[in-house]
């Protein structure tokens, strides 16, 4: 088990996707705990927590054949998040919950912040992908602010060459992000 802690998130998700036991209790160790606290922030019932987490970690292991994930984490929350709203949508508890508006509002924003940076991890594992020259047009254009003229100057190609990576590279991303959408599976 200890060898599988060395193993990366794409590492571990291959593994899986072939019915790796180990690989799956190294997700399960890794992220349960994130996960839990993730989960008793928002409902705070530690036994409403722990069966959420029971469902999700049987549910991938059922479906690890099918699973196409792209960044671990980012699923793996994302699955919690929406899990829990299927729990607080359910009425169970949904009336205590809403009530309790303050700390539900700053989790709220603790949660679009981790969205945030989630998505922005998953762009930058896409720009790497990219071959270097549509990487230095993604970059000048997206990070750098530059117009697709300025761009063309720099790198003395034609106008129309960048504005056709653009196309190529935001198509891509589109694609790349859209795997992400798992979350209809849950609902």
């Amino acid at each position: 088990m200890e060898e599988y802690a060395q193993y990366n998130d794409p590492e571990l998700t291959a593994l899986l996707s072939h019915g790796d036991r180990k690989a799956f209790n190294a997700i399960y160790f890794r992220y349960s705990g994130l996960l839990y606290r993730y989960a008793l922030n928002i409902l705070q019932d530690e036994e409403e927590c722990t069966d959420a987490l029971q469902d999700l970690f049987v549910w991938l292991w059922v479906h690890h054949e099918k699973l196409n994930i792209t960044c671990l984490k980012a699923y793996l929350l994302a699955a919690v998040k929406y899990k829990l709203t299927r729990i607080i949508a359910s009425g169970r508890r949904r009336a205590a919950l809403l009530n309790r508006t303050l700390p539900l509002q700053e989790v709220v924003v603790e949660e679009e912040n981790l969205e945030i940076k989630e998505l922005k991890a998953a762009i930058h594992d896409f720009i790497n992908t990219l071959p270097h020259r549509a990487r230095e047009i993604y970059q000048m254009s997206r990070e750098q602010y530059l117009s697709n003229k300025e761009i063309a100057i720099r790198l003395g190609i034609t106008e129309k060459t960048v504005e056709n990576q653009m196309t190529i590279n935001l198509k891509k991303l589109k694609l790349h992000l859209g795997k992400m959408s798992f979350w209809s599976v849950f609902l």
